[in-house]
């Protein structure tokens, strides 16, 4: 096993939630579409003012897109939004249908994904390179949180935290 791998493998050890970012994308100058990134960490940064931050790899082909969007969200799936997690983990599936997002909270928000435990509507702060990472520090602009049973990632696998 390589290097790369044994340390992938020790990362895996730390269970995380779930989250898809989604932004509103116009690949063609033609349709705003809501696009998808599955990831398995973002950080609260700041309370006052409400900051937080995510991380895009250089390598993702889709990365660019997400990188130079001015408005993101961040939405913690629940449990039963794992098809979600899966199609949006996926390189060639990230583009989102109607049933899958509803507008954002203000004009010029991404969208946001129905029915998640938590969504929160960010502009971007401020971006850094650090590594083969894009570090995107996100303004929090609108937040909700709702009820349901939490989806998380451990050593690889999904798994599920009930609420009480």
């Amino acid at each position: 096993m390589d290097e790369t791998t044994r340390y992938r493998r020790a990362l895996g050890t730390y269970a995380t939630g779930v989250a898809v970012v989604t932004i509103a994308a116009e690949p063609n100058d033609s349709e705003v579409v809501a696009l998808g990134m599955t990831i398995n960490s973002f950080v609260s940064v700041s309370l006052e003012p409400r900051l937080i931050l995510w991380c895009v790899d250089d390598a993702s082909e889709r990365g660019k897109l997400f990188a130079a969007a001015d408005h993101f969200a961040i939405n913690v799936v629940s449990e039963a939004q794992r098809g979600l997690a899966d199609r949006c983990a996926r390189r060639d599936s990230y583009r989102l249908t109607e049933s899958d997002v509803q507008a954002g909270p203000s004009v010029g928000s991404a969208p946001v994904v129905r029915g998640g435990l938590a969504r929160l509507s960010c502009r971007v702060h401020e971006r850094h390179q650090m590594g083969d990472h894009l570090v995107i520090v996100g303004e929090v602009i609108d937040f909700e949180a709702l009820e349901g049973e939490g989806l998380t990632y451990f050593r690889g696998r999904y798994g599920r935290i009930e609420a009480s």
